[in-house]
């Protein structure tokens, strides 16, 4: 429509169009004023339980607000919501626990910026005074610092995807089985001991239990019979688990020989992704392989290892490390540490199996990353 100053005698809009400019208008006029009158940002620290939820928030560089406890997730998500609504931006951590990361997911698709931490202890002063609101108003202040930009003040968890998540359970629920397995052969092991017969290994397959039943009561049988029904189930699913890790591994590259195909799989399904990581030294960080460390002015003392990362990739590193002793002897480690491994006490031997599980997860990073391959490395493949 062409709009007439009145001085040309041009046609005038129709009114349903001025009320809809209007109405439009004044639509810009109050988003524009919502957006002006929002905070720039937020931070929530988040303590988290399993029926309850203690929140402090911080808006921008004002004072922590008084802790405020929700009885629900749905409770702390809708107060959240209304926070996005007050601020452009909005920050939140909690500690990584054992209820996984579905409070994650779930901020992230709100847009809200959420980390997910180390957990630790908060009393950095010694106090011994330790609640939920002190807990959440810590990672408040610490999530204040890190935002400003100290990217020390947190240790951040990296989130899998849903994917990997599950992928990694696969295999650790393939650990508590086997825990599940020891703790049976070790009860029926003790209801023998008590009745005066020693049993060692795997005292309910073939010959053993064969003179098992001979020898014992038939009362005594029966009650071992049922504990052996229970292992031999529990063994039906490791197998079967056994198997799905062992064809789900990766083999697009040639394989060292002494890197079986499960424990390969198991330390790829821990590590998540390779990618991650930007320098040997975090991969080093991450195994929990590295020596504690008390050192002031010229005096330096180095312990035992830290045992601060991934405890179960951490065993597994160090059994393929036996294993490379055997089969991979001009693996440079291996060469290196072969005259301890040896000769040395058993406190040296230790010492340097961890050295060469050390390097093994951070050859086995350049090798993923394409940064090497097993001829540079000296190993001899299958």
């Amino acid at each position: 429509w062409f709009r007439g100053n009145g001085r040309d005698g041009g046609p005038s809009p129709p009114a349903q169009v001025d009320d809809m400019n209007a109405a439009k208008t004044e639509e810009n006029l109050q988003s524009w004023l919502r957006m002006k009158n929002k905070l720039e940002e937020i931070k929530i620290g988040i303590d988290v339980h399993l029926k309850s939820f203690v929140a402090v928030l911080q808006e921008e560089g004002g004072n922590p607000k008084r802790a405020r406890r929700f009885e629900s997730k749905l409770l702390l998500l809708k107060w959240v919501k209304q926070q996005c609504e007050r601020a452009r931006r909005v920050y939140s951590c909690y500690e990584a626990g054992p209820f996984g990361y579905g409070l994650h997911r779930e901020l992230d698709a709100m847009g809200v910026c959420n980390h997910v931490v180390c957990p630790q202890n908060w009393d950095e002063r010694g106090k011994h005074v330790k609640t939920d609101n002190l807990d959440a108003l810590a990672l408040c202040r610490r999530l204040s610092q890190y935002v400003g930009g100290n990217r020390s003040a947190l240790s951040m968890v990296r989130v899998p995807t849903e994917e990997q998540e599950v992928a990694r359970q696969v295999s650790r629920h393939r650990e508590r089985i086997k825990r599940h397995r020891q703790r049976a052969a070790s009860q029926g092991r003790g209801i023998l001991m008590f009745h005066g017969y020693e049993a060692r290994g795997w005292w309910w397959k073939g010959e053993r239990w064969e003179r098992l039943c001979a020898q014992l009561d038939p009362r005594l049988v029966e009650l071992l019979q049922m504990q052996k029904e229970l292992i031999e189930l529990i063994e039906a699913q490791e197998k079967q688990l056994r198997k799905e890790l062992e064809a789900e591994a990766q083999t697009e590259t040639p394989r060292a020989k002494g890197v079986g195909t499960m424990t390969l799989s198991i330390i790829d399904r821990e590590m998540v992704d390779w990618e991650r990581f930007r320098n040997r030294r975090e991969v080093a960080s991450y195994t929990g392989l590295c020596p504690r460390e008390n050192s002031s002015g010229a005096r330096r003392w180095q312990g035992s290892v830290t045992k601060t990362g991934n405890a179960l990739l951490r065993y597994y590193l160090v059994e393929a490390a036996w294993r490379m002793v055997r089969y991979q002897p001009d693996y440079p480690p291996v060469a290196k540490w072969r005259q301890t491994l040896l000769e040395g006490t058993a406190a040296a031997r230790k010492k340097a199996i961890v050295a060469i599980a050390r390097r093994l997860a951070i050859d086995l990073w350049r090798l993923r990353t394409g940064q090497t391959s097993l001829q540079r490395l000296n190993l001899v493949t299958l």
